[in-house]
């Protein structure tokens, strides 16, 4: 079925968007273009959407906004935004009444023609993603290139190169794109590669063709009801898979009494593991610098783990889980050239600014522990470190021991700072070293770590918490921390 098709199927009935935020907006337009009845459900006020509840309403939507605004929803299907649990009184509600629940990215499975990839985990799924991405984006380049060459000496070289633009690799889900509006433009030879969370997935009952899980941590707990349900929705990525598609995991995550320890014995396809720690049988590891392919238990060396230019291990385990995803998609070449060039994705260990000898790293997305446990592990040397946001219902127990040992001064901030501080002080380890700074406002705790820092010195912005006790999102975090930073 076609995006369209789906769209036909929906005329003369009643449908509710609940969440117009960035990916359902694209789908509210167009429902409201196919002339479909449409009610569109936000928890904002009118005056916090600003223009776009008047151009939802010139386009012939009805509003509920503000509080309440799921409140006697009656609608015969109701897609939800991710940050909002089917477990919602107002949806359940809406279910009970005959509703039928869905979501923007359920749909896009249902209509998409192409082979999808989909990455979740609770740390390192964006910047995963974007490597699938660009590994097939340069294989791609590598093949078409490659073709046009051979045929340059034919003289059917322009049928030819309409051939050879080869397969398209879109990328969305989580990570920021929406793609449900874009599905009836693929083709079968295409490729949709998917960042997807554990909002997203809770729901799903269709899965990708590979799926990929960097890892498995507590995250989220403080919309989730429990690290059952958080670990539940991480299944619903393989779960339903047929016996063709493949699964990625990562082997240090699940056999060491990890979270997630059942999950390669549950996919129902091909398992593939990628570890840093020991030889796989099947899949992508580290050994002795090196990182190899395995099949079947034979070994192929890809490139030296130290060619990456990305820095921490970390993001050597990031590569390796793509390099897995994409086995027989595309070769080693655009593998090894892909980590040799791949600058990262902004507010990931960000370089912003080296001034006056001292270098700035925007790490905001950061928003767990195990993040930051990462962030600091990618440095060869003690960071001045700014942490605390929202609290999200995690411990920091872990990440104490991690600051004793990484951290040269530790400046907090934000709701969590006195669990940070309380996490860091407790740790047997500690004997008043980080020093420890405390500031109210997030510029003040910029600036006073930059007034800690020295020539030669690393300040790092990881919050290990999510931004939302001051920002609306942690991109909007990284962005205020670049703009102090630059400012200096």
């Amino acid at each position: 079925m076609t995006f369209k098709e789906y769209l036909g199927n929906l005329r003369g009935k009643r449908t509710a968007v609940a969440g117009a935020g960035i990916s359902n907006t694209p789908l509210i337009e167009a429902l409201l273009s196919a002339g479909i009845n449409t009610l569109v459900c936000d928890r904002r006020a009118r005056d916090e959407m600003g223009e776009a509840a008047e151009r939802f309403e010139r386009l012939g939507a009805k509003l509920s906004l503000g509080p309440g605004y799921l409140d006697d929803l009656d609608a015969d299907v109701v897609f939800r935004t991710p940050g909002l649990m089917p477990s919602s009184p107002g949806l359940m509600a809406a279910v009970g009444r005959g509703a039928v629940l869905t979501s923007e990215m359920e749909v896009f499975f249902e209509v998409c023609p192409c082979k999808i990839i989909g990455v979740t985990g609770s740390d390192g799924k964006t910047t995963t993603t974007s490597i699938i991405a660009e590994i097939l984006k340069l294989e791609n380049k590598l093949q078409t290139e490659g073709m046009k060459i051979s045929s340059n000496s034919r003289p059917s070289a322009g049928t030819q190169l309409n051939r050879d633009k080869g397969r398209t690799v879109y990328v969305g889900g989580n990570i920021g794109t929406p793609l449900l509006t874009r599905a009836d433009e693929m083709g079968p030879d295409d490729i949709a590669v998917l960042e997807l969370s554990s909002f997203q997935l809770i729901s799903m009952n269709k899965c990708p063709d590979i799926a990929v899980v960097t890892n498995v941590s507590p995250n989220h707990l403080d919309v989730h009801s429990d690290m059952d349900e958080y670990i539940g929705a991480k299944r619903n990525i393989f779960l339903r898979q047929n016996r063709s598609d493949r699964a990625v995991f990562n082997h240090d995550d699940c056999f060491r009494g990890g979270f997630y320890g059942s999950f390669p014995s549950e996919a129902p396809g091909e398992v593939l593991i990628f570890s840093s720690r020991s030889p796989v049988r099947d899949g992508v590891y580290l050994d002795g610098g090196m990182i190899y392919e395995a099949i079947g238990g034979k070994e192929e060396a890809i490139m030296q783990a130290d060619e990456i230019l990305l820095p921490g291990l970390h993001n050597a385990e990031n590569f390796m889980a793509a390099f897995a995803a994409v086995r027989g998609l595309a070769g080693k070449q655009a593998m090894a050239e892909t980590a040799r060039s791949f600058r990262g994705v902004r507010h990931r260990i960000e370089l912003v600014r080296t001034h006056k000898g001292v270098s700035y790293y925007n790490d905001s997305i950061a928003s767990s522990p195990s993040r930051t446990i990462a962030g600091l592990r990618a440095f060869d040397r003690k960071v001045i470190l700014i942490a605390g946001g929202k609290d999200k219902g995690v411990g920091f127990e872990g990440l104490g021991a991690e600051i004793v040992s990484h951290v040269k001064t530790l400046v907090l901030t934000g709701m969590t700072a006195e669990r940070i501080h309380n996490a860091v002080i407790n740790e047997p380890g500690y004997s008043g070293s980080p020093g420890i700074i405390r500031r109210e406002s997030f510029k003040d705790a910029v600036l006073a770590a930059s007034a800690e820092a020295q020539e030669g010195d690393v300040v790092l912005l990881s919050p290990a918490c999510t931004s939302f006790d001051r920002f609306r999102n942690f991109e909007e975090r990284g962005e205020t921390f670049r703009r102090i930073v630059e400012e200096l």
